[in-house]
């Protein structure tokens, strides 16, 4: 698929931060390319020692995933707690995952969004009250790089991530032999935009409201599960900064944000994201990971479809990939699990590559050269897109 015989000589790569996480030398970094996607750079070449390792963990640069097997369970799945079930994307199975192996003495890498830099960006956290900083959807991709770099390899951890992270994650903890200390859990995965896409929503969005303290990308208090395609903002001057000493009790409750843009509404961020006009050429070309291919013991996600289609609460689709990840979820407690074949738990669920539609190199080239899309020229880009795909149509 790729030959790559450098790491840095990759351009386009599935930006897991792996690479800079297992270097020896430190030598890896991570930064932002012109269309906005993470890529991994050599802060001194000089110094590099040609070991390898970087190559090694690279999914990007193998064609097969690291680890590869059929799930042998799949449930629909949701915490019985209210506040956590309500205040998650789906059902809360993911937190509780999390919560559960953090009393086992576990720490948990997973994502948060740093609204101090504007983005979403791995973390480690040792209490349930910092786990709750990982709730929720968080639609733009992350950096990894300073999570992954903490890790203690003797220690024990679960670690979330995209199906991309997570199989060169898993590449790596074999290569330094200590697979046995990690559990690994990924979710059913859409694509990457770009974050020149976030950016420029988040110009958008301090226009209206000013500069920006809290974001939700998944909020259940107001429309319920199926509408929850919705973005929520508060400013500065409206959100009360967290008190040092939290409880859980104060962090799990849900809010409602004084900001709403729903994607039924038009909302522009999941016009962009969902209307696959800003996102990675690995997501289309490379991407190996739909449906029920993973590198993962447990997978997680939205459980759409019919049998679930009255519920406004949320279920989670729940699979197991490996006798650890079924461990794991059979010692869940504060959990209900309903039983099904994969193929309902997972309908809805991707089984093809995303596509780019035909507006998509004009998107593109906007967001790079960061040109307003706002107002008029984005209404003409999107009124187009509808046009071409009837006129495609009615050539068929």
């Amino acid at each position: 698929m790729n030959n790559i015989t450098n790491i840095i000589k990759s351009q386009s790569c599935y930006g897991c931060g792996v690479c800079a996480a297992s270097c020896p030398k430190n030598i890896i970094s991570m930064r932002l390319n012109d269309d906005g996607f993470y890529i991994p750079g050599i802060v001194d070449e000089s110094l590099c020692i040609e070991c390898k390792i970087c190559e090694d963990v690279c999914a990007f640069a193998h064609e097969q995933l690291a680890f590869e097997k059929k799930p042998i369970k799949a449930w629909a799945a949701w915490s019985d707690d209210s506040r956590v079930r309500q205040k998650c994307s789906s059902g809360g199975v993911g937190f509780e995952i999390g919560r559960a192996l953090l009393e086992k003495g576990y720490r948990v890498v997973g994502c948060k969004y740093n609204v101090e830099k504007q983005r979403a960006e791995h973390y480690i956290a040792s209490s349930v009250e910092e786990l709750v900083q990982s709730i929720g959807s968080k639609y733009i991709q992350s950096i990894t790089e300073e999570a992954f770099k903490s890790i203690d390899r003797k220690q024990k951890y679960l670690v979330v991530g995209t199906p991309c992270q997570i199989d060169s994650f898993r590449r790596m903890i074999r290569k330094f032999r200590c697979e046995e200390n990690f559990v690994l859990m990924d979710f059913f995965c859409h694509c990457v935009p770009s974050m020149n896409a976030w950016d420029a929503y988040l110009k958008c969005l301090k226009s209206k409201i000013g500069n920006i303290a809290y974001i939700s990308w998944r909020n259940k208090f107001d429309f319920g599960w199926h509408d929850s395609w919705l973005m929520g903002a508060d400013s500065v001057s409206v959100t009360e900064p967290a008190a040092i000493n939290s409880t859980f009790d104060s962090l799990i409750q849900e809010r409602k944000t004084a900001y709403q843009s729903r994607w039924s509404q038009g909302d522009l961020f999941y016009n962009l994201f969902l209307g696959d006009v800003c996102f990675g050429e690995q997501c289309e070309k490379n991407c190996k990971y739909k449906y029920d291919r993973s590198s993962a013991d447990i997978r997680i996600g939205d459980l759409w479809g019919k049998t679930y289609k009255d519920d406004e609460k949320g279920t989670s689709a729940l699979v197991a990939f490996t006798d650890k990840g079924m461990s794991v979820i059979q010692d869940l407690k504060n959990v209900t699990k309903q039983s099904h074949t994969f193929d309902v738990v997972a309908e809805g669920q991707m089984k093809e590559n995303v596509k780019k539609k035909k507006l998509y190199p004009i998107i593109m080239y906007m967001l790079r050269h960061r040109y307003s899309i706002t107002g008029l020229s984005f209404r003409s880009v999107m009124f187009a897109q509808r046009v071409l795909s009837y006129i495609e149509r009615k050539l068929k």
